[in-house]
């Protein structure tokens, strides 16, 4: 994916970490050609006997376009409301076709993918879909420049229709992962009727898509899906789906409990979800969880003092606890992360473990002393995290009570928060001598837990990152030898090569350190009994249809 301008844009999301695990990329609901927006009620949308599923979210989108959805609450409604080129099948990480009918004819030098596409499709105002459509889909994503447009904007050289259902797409570089780029729920086909290109052209309330739910009502407080009738593939095997928009977790905890919801997805707060889970196992309801793909790290500057001695950054590495952190402050609601990459992905490789372990004390005390560090000079270290997050809080003040405890003095660390906006802006300018953060995944590959963290398109050893992903993450981390692996992989088409080069970049960045992987989220949803295949794809998305009762 690309780059940084990326990180703050990502991180939006972020600030609102205080769900992380109940996570999720977010409730959806299908496409559709948008009948008329009103300014709803909630009448009509409890949990009914005619059909229909009932949802409730704490997530409110902030628009339905497509090509300017990059929150969770937006991109969980367009990916309900739409069909993309590519999808997953639930539990996998593997690309299947959807809306293409095979897999891209890539050329021997990495930049021309051919794409044949399915015939006998329309769209929600029964306008045909056609490699026409999704040209003209493509181009908007990039050309009215809404928030994820450098998604392709940074990699897409040309689009063109080859034939009425063939696609072509020219890259500007290789790049390995460029399919699952189009498996991004935002790179929808839209109806070339509906909606027109030039930057800012934007329709927020409006869907118009080829997906197995039409919108039927936009309001402030809920959104009603009616099933299309003229889909082309399996049919929802629900009537419809209404989306409740809560106002707070607690009213989502509430709604769930009293039976005024079929379904409660994101956000809920980590107590909510263990109390829900234990009368889940009562049989109650229904309590169901997934492994998730968001990470949380720990962000190392190696431009600050002393986090320029790479000792330093090694100690902190070997003296977190990540089976306390999870038991004390995530109520088990993750797994324990020892990679950047994720377990999610089959290249994802535990080095930290390996190197560092966990509550290794003994270890970080000898890194420091080597250092130069004691009790009477010890290591001091800022410890920043963006306000309104619960969670990191206490992670912070874990970590600082672990580090009093068990470190003799060598250690200190000093917890200091600032608000969400200013942190995120000001995080590339190096403020920030080490930072708790988490990361949302643009789209399901390896390569998007590295390049924007490491790769750096300008810098040096002496003066690290000066422009480039970790810049803008605020490691500053500057490795040329990483920076030639991250365009190695994504050049590479062969999967087992690729597979040998993530290794190669994880055994670097666990002998550097530039940031400490912490935990891996797990995502929940609940379900009323009687209510059935409930079930998260992989970037976090609820499945609506699927759902019946």
């Amino acid at each position: 994916m690309t780059r940084f301008a990326i990180s703050v844009k990502r991180w939006r999301g972020m600030t609102q970490f205080l769900s992380l695990f109940c996570l999720c990329l977010l409730l959806v609901v299908s496409c559709t050609p948008r009948s008329q927006t009103t300014t709803s009620t909630s009448s009509g949308n409890s949990a009914t006997g005619d059909g229909r599923i009932t949802i409730g979210t704490t997530a409110k989108p902030r628009t339905l376009d497509p090509a300017d959805a990059y929150e969770l609450a937006s991109l969980g409604l367009v990916f309900n409301m739409s069909d993309r080129l590519y999808t997953y099948e639930p539990g996998s990480t593997e690309i299947k076709p959807q809306l293409a009918t095979a897999l891209p004819k890539v050329s021997p030098d990495g930049l021309t993918y051919t794409i044949p596409l399915r015939q006998g499709v329309v769209f929600h105002d029964d306008t045909p879909f056609n490699a026409e459509a999704m040209v003209f889909t493509i181009k908007r994503f990039i050309e009215n420049k809404g928030k994820p447009s450098f998604l392709l904007a940074d990699t897409v050289d040309s689009v063109k229709a080859t034939g009425e259902y063939e696609l072509t797409i020219k890259l500007k570089k290789p790049f390995a992962a460029f399919p699952s780029l189009l498996a991004f729920s935002g790179v929808c086909p839209l109806s070339p009727k509906a909606y027109e290109l030039g930057a800012g052209k934007f329709k927020p309330e409006t869907f118009v898509g080829t997906g197995p739910y039409k919108l039927a009502q936009y309001g402030t407080d809920s959104l009603r899906l009616d099933v299309f009738d003229k889909y082309w593939g399996e049919k929802p095997a629900n009537k419809g789906i209404n989306v409740q928009i809560q106002t707070s977790p607690v009213n989502l905890f509430n709604a769930f409990r009293t039976g005024a919801l079929d379904v409660a997805y994101l956000s809920l707060q980590p107590d909510q979800i263990r109390s829900l889970e234990e009368r889940g196992k009562k049989g109650d309801w229904q309590a169901i969880s997934a492994q998730g793909s968001v990470v949380s790290y720990m962000v190392l500057n190696r431009n600050q003092k002393p986090l320029d001695k790479p000792e330093v950054r090694q100690a902190i590495a070997s003296l977190i606890d990540r089976q306390l952190l999870n038991q004390r402050v995530l109520f088990n609601q993750a797994d324990a992360l020892y990679s950047m990459i994720p377990t999610t992905f089959n290249v994802s490789q535990p080095l930290f473990k390996d190197k560092y372990g966990d509550a290794n004390f003994d270890k970080a005390k000898q890194l420091l002393t080597g250092a130069g560090f004691s009790k009477e000079n010890p290591a001091k270290i800022q410890v920043w995290y963006p306000a309104s997050s619960p969670t990191r809080s206490l992670v912070a003040q874990t970590l600082k009570s672990l580090v009093d405890q068990k470190m003799d003095g060598i250690l200190q660390l000093e917890i200091s928060t600032v608000e969400g906006a200013t942190f995120f802006k000001d995080i590339g300018k190096g403020l920030y001598p080490a930072a708790l953060l988490d990361w949302y995944p643009d789209f399901l590959d390896p390569d998007n837990y590295v390049q924007p963290f490491l790769a750096c398109q300008k810098g040096s050893v002496a003066k690290g990152c000066e422009d480039g992903g970790s810049q803008s993450q605020g490691s500053f981390y500057y490795n040329e030898a990483v920076n030639k692996l991250i365009d190695q992989q994504r050049k590479e088409q062969n999967p087992e090569t690729r597979k040998q080069i993530f290794t190669q970049i994880q055994e670097q960045v666990t002998n550097d350190v530039p940031y400490v992987p912490l935990w891996q989220n797990k995502d929940y949803v609940f379900a009323q009994k009687g209510v059935t295949n409930v079930q998260l794809d992989p970037t976090q998305n609820l499945v609506y249809k699927p759902i019946k009762k």
